[in-house]
């Protein structure tokens, strides 16, 4: 069952449901952008889908020829219509729905319990899409590849090329863990109510062969040198890093944070790792 802007308005009327700003609600009301999804998403029968921010089911209808859905919804009230949209649509007995904060979810616990490979889809709450798909990058390696709707801003941080304005921490993050692209464009009218800026679609999907570094230490000169982009890495990491270790990886100590790939980041942590750190003034 697919829904239209009749169909959720009368079903948030039903139900005295107002969709809240602070929760970042945009309900989809188009069933082409859901059709979309599915189609770019390459769903399979055997496909273990994680939803977050379920709403009021428009996705998760259209996820019908999928094994099994998993969805997060933190809003209480959205519930009870959740249940009838999915009761309709033949889903609910494949689809665990969960009332939480997605935000809150220890990821290993929460998948030690749900063996298996799996696939995110979902139209993000604006207000968490970010911080929410980092922290899935880093600590669920269960979901393989998602196909996620969030606003362009965030989409073009995590899919930016380095030397460009929205290459930034997100963007080294994003790209040491996956391959991740803009497949679409998604105007404000294909939801309710509709949004004050464009969204995307964005696709990842976790690389196989990481190369091996120190996680942490590439995380603090990642944050450390795009905390003063503006400076040379020289200056901005002189306390962790120094002559011999630009050398040793390759770089110009010149370059500033935007100029580095995540190739780039990968050496420069190791050089710090396993340098002698000599000064570079």
């Amino acid at each position: 069952m697919m829904m239209g802007i009749s169909e959720v308005r009368f079903l948030l009327d039903r139900h005295s449901i107002v969709p809240s700003r602070s929760l970042g609600q945009n309900f989809v009301v188009d069933p082409n952008i859901v059709r979309k999804i599915v189609r770019l998403a390459e769903l399979r029968p055997e496909d273990q889908v994680l939803e977050i921010g379920p709403g009021i089911g428009a996705l998760t209808c259209g996820l019908v020829e999928t094994k099994r859905v998993v969805a997060i919804e933190f809003d209480r009230y959205l519930l009870p219509p959740l249940n009838e949209m999915l009761q309709e649509a033949e889903m609910l007995e494949k689809t665990e729905i969960l009332h939480a904060d997605a935000m809150e979810i220890k990821w290993g616990e929460f998948f030690s319990t749900r063996p298996g490979v799996w696939k995110m889809i979902s139209n993000l709450p604006y207000n968490i899409s970010s911080t929410l798909l980092l922290n899935i990058l880093d600590h669920a390696p269960q979901v393989a590849e998602g196909l996620v709707m969030v606003q362009r801003e965030v989409g073009e941080r995590f899919a930016a090329s380095p030397g460009t304005a929205s290459y930034g921490i997100p963007s080294v993050k994003a790209q040491y863990w996956s391959e991740v692209s803009i497949v679409g464009n998604v105007p404000p009218k294909v939801f309710f109510p509709a949004p004050k800026i464009d969204s995307v679609l964005l696709k990842f999907s976790r690389r196989l062969n990481l190369e091996k570094v120190d996680l942490e230490l590439m995380w603090r000169l990642v944050k450390t040198g795009f905390g003063q982009r503006r400076k040379m890495l020289r200056k901005s990491l002189r306390s962790h890093i120094g002559s011999a270790e630009f050398n040793s990886a390759g770089l110009d100590p010149k370059s500033r944070p935007q100029d580095l790939t995540v190739d780039d980041w990968v050496s420069l942590a190791n050089a710090a790792q396993y340098g002698e750190h000599s000064d570079s003034k």
